[in-house]
């Protein structure tokens, strides 16, 4: 796993590695970060199923990196960089303080925290778990078409 070795910047991606998933928060400077979150009462967002549990909706939440952290390992990731212009940082910071305790939609497929922080720091939502994810299953169905044709084939040579 990654180690903090980078020290954040204001507007920088933060990725943390939890158990089975990456959650993404926004760096905002002096400690602190925003990301989408449970709403209060349900579990903290290392739970891998708290969101499935609050019925789709996520609170925009400002807390400090250390206690979003809870233990796991981070990195700064920006690596959608080198395809995505981010926007000036100053944009980036009030986008997000402006969104701070309101409640969104919330879905692990097209509305999650990493789609929610790229969309801050690049004006355009983007998943790379997702399309990695959707790319594990596309290739897994190709392997099964492939294994089952050579089982066909090799059947029907048997016979």
């Amino acid at each position: 796993m990654a180690s903090p070795q980078q020290e954040p910047k204001p507007g920088d991606l933060i990725e943390i590695f939890r158990l089975g998933y990456e959650h993404w928060a926004l760096y905002i400077g002096d400690g602190y970060v925003i990301h989408l979150a449970p709403p209060d009462g349900y579990p903290a967002a290392s739970s891998s199923s708290a969101f499935s549990v609050v019925g789709g909706i996520a609170v925009v939440k400002q807390e400090l990196l250390k206690d979003v952290l809870e233990g796991c390992n981070y990195r700064v990731n920006n690596s959608l960089d080198r395809r995505f212009e981010p926007l000036p940082v100053g944009v980036i910071i009030s986008s997000a303080k402006e969104l701070v305790g309101q409640k969104m939609k919330y879905s692990i497929v097209s509305r999650n925290c990493e789609h929610f922080v790229t969309k801050l720091r690049y004006g355009r939502s983007h998943c790379q778990q997702v399309e990695n994810a959707a790319a594990d299953v596309g290739a897994f169905a190709m392997i099964g078409a492939a294994v089952a044709g050579c089982s066909f084939a090799i059947m029907r040579y048997q016979n």
